[in-house]
């Protein structure tokens, strides 16, 4: 039995020793458990302080970097077509375009082509039909090459009966054009007439633009893409084309006059809603909350579209594919106080309220400026649309807001967390217009002042939310974009911008406009801004280029 014995035996040690092994294994995971826990609690804190990083971001946080820079001046690839005159498109041309008599002898229209040829036997004025009459459009006429031009053409405005015309017409002599043409009949009566010498006579190609502004138009000669400036005209006091009766009235016409024997040829005519010499004061279409809105892939934001000095920009809306830079004009949008008047006011910011089903937003009475013999006060007016103001030529109702001090450059949200709106906006006074902060419980008011006015000359109020927290941003003296907190209207700083949309010594009074945006973008935040350059030829205001930047956290 021995060897059976010790075997026995032999087993039972090696059994306990493998029975300790395990109790001092068991020992060690047990002792280990709490530790490997600590580790997953504390890695689960720094990992949910990781997922809220970027919810703590603040404006300062951003480094900014500009990606593209682009003056849109009459974009033809952003015009909207309103008419238009194609010879080699013309089928019936005595229907399509109806010959208008204004004398006893009317001009012969030919079509040749691709051109229209407008000859006379005897000295003749007439026209022929183009459209339907904007005054926020642009209106072409384009001349075609040839050593014969000679008589006058252009662009004219008319009622059918010829009574009340105004007009902007080439004048042409062995070929070239050497003076432009500026008249203005009222009831038959002949209110205004200039001839406006070019500096250089000029040949056909080229193409001869009436930009019209509501109140006042400019007048450019167009060679090889490069719009000169010739004129421009005021006419609000001899007629105001802003008046509905006289929108829907008024015809767009080719006017021509010749003597006998002359002959002018034409390439197009045409009638569209442009982009301007210059855009300016960018602010994103946004929701009820400031949140802003990307429809299509795309970003939609309003800018002025410029002419001159106020009261003469207009409202555009444009679009944007954020991770590009394809910006096109979208829309114009005018108006109404129900005054009789379709209305040119800039600096909107547009919104559409989910919760009331309807487009809104407050816009600055820049177009108070219009009639000189009428004075009114600049002032904020609370516009509304059921129609989606993004596409084409909009008119939104528009009514006084009872806001104190409130002037220049809104920026409005409904915050959820006080279940108020709140309007941070330029006030007038010193210094220049403060940016101030208002409240309400209704988005057209009554509002009421709760922050502000800081002590900076600003513009292009701005309350935008980075993570959880609103801020507000604004531009101003000093050459630099300003962060302050929000509702206190405290300084917090400036924002991190390569390459401003300035130069050492420019005006730096500009627009930020910082905007969030999801993931599979380039950058988390992108910028608008603009510079202030005017255009070459006419004066004030006429600025200015649009700034692309890309926003990382620094």
């Amino acid at each position: 039995r021995c060897p059976w014995a010790c075997g026995e035996r032999n087993s039972r040690v090696v059994a306990a020793k493998h029975q300790d092994q395990r109790d001092e294994a068991l020992r060690h995971i047990v002792m280990k458990r709490p530790f490997e826990l600590l580790c997953i609690l504390l890695l689960t804190i720094v990992g949910t302080h990781a997922a809220y990083a970027a919810d703590d971001v603040t404006p300062l946080d951003i480094a900014f970097k500009r990606q593209a820079v682009g003056r849109f001046t009459f974009d033809e690839g952003s015009a909207i077509p309103l008419s238009g005159f194609t010879p080699n498109q013309v089928v019936n041309l005595k229907t399509e375009y109806p010959q208008i008599p204004i004398t006893t002898e009317s001009c012969r229209y030919i079509i040749d082509g691709s051109l229209l040829r407008v000859t006379s036997e005897n000295t003749a004025e007439s026209a022929l039909w183009m459209g339907g009459f904007n005054p926020f459009a642009t209106f072409d006429v384009s001349f075609a090459e040839g050593q014969k031009q000679s008589g006058k053409a252009g662009v004219e405005f008319a009622t059918p009966d010829n009574q009340n015309r105004v007009s902007v017409v080439a004048c042409f002599d062995a070929g070239q054009c050497r003076s432009l043409r500026w008249s203005v009949l009222v009831n038959g009566k002949q209110l205004e007439e200039k001839s406006t010498n070019l500096k250089k006579p000029v040949r056909g190609p080229f193409t001869l633009r009436v930009q019209l502004l509501g109140t006042g138009l400019n007048v450019f000669i167009v060679r090889n893409d490069r719009n000169e400036v010739v004129s421009t005209h005021d006419f609000s006091k001899l007629i105001d084309l802003r008046q509905k009766k006289h929108i829907q009235s008024f015809e767009f016409r080719l006017f021509t006059q010749l003597n006998a024997g002359q002959e002018i040829v034409i390439n197009q005519v045409n009638a569209a809603l442009t982009t301007g010499v210059g855009q300016a004061d960018i602010c994103a279409l946004t929701y009820e909350d400031g949140s802003p809105i990307l429809d299509n892939g795309r970003l939609w934001f309003t800018m002025s579209v410029r002419g001159r000095h106020l009261p003469h920009p207009l409202q555009g809306v444009f679009s944007l594919n954020p991770s590009v830079f394809d910006v096109r004009l979208e829309s114009i949008i005018v108006f109404d106080r129900d005054d009789g008047l379709l209305r040119n006011e800039i600096a909107s910011h547009i919104f559409y309220d989910r919760n009331a089903e309807q487009w809104r937003g407050l816009t600055v009475g820049f177009s108070a400026e219009g009639d000189p013999q009428k004075i009114e006060p600049k002032q904020l007016w609370a516009v509304s649309s059921q129609r989606d103001p993004r596409f084409g030529f909009t008119i939104m109702k528009a009514a006084k807001v009872d806001m104190p001090g409130g002037e220049e450059d809104p920026h409005i949200i409904y915050d959820t967390s006080v279940q108020k709106w709140r309007v941070l906006v330029c006030t007038k006074g010193g210094p220049g217009y403060p940016a101030t902060l208002y409240e309400a419980d209704h988005w057209n008011g009554p509002f009421k002042q709760i922050a502000g006015p800081v002590d900076i000359n600003s513009t292009g109020c701005l309350l935008q939310k980075f993570g959880d927290q609103y801020y507000a941003l604004f531009g101003g003296k000093g050459g630099q974009f300003h962060v302050y907190s929000y509702p206190e209207l405290n300084a917090l700083g400036v924002l991190d911008m390569d390459r401003t949309p300035w130069s050492e010594g420019e005006n730096s009074r500009c627009w930020p406009n910082i905007i969030p945006l999801p993931e599979g973008y380039p950058a988390p935040y992108i910028a608008l801004s603009m510079d202030r350059a005017n255009y070459p030829g006419l004066k004030g205001w006429t600025y200015g280029a649009l700034y692309l930047y890309h926003g990382h956290v620094k």
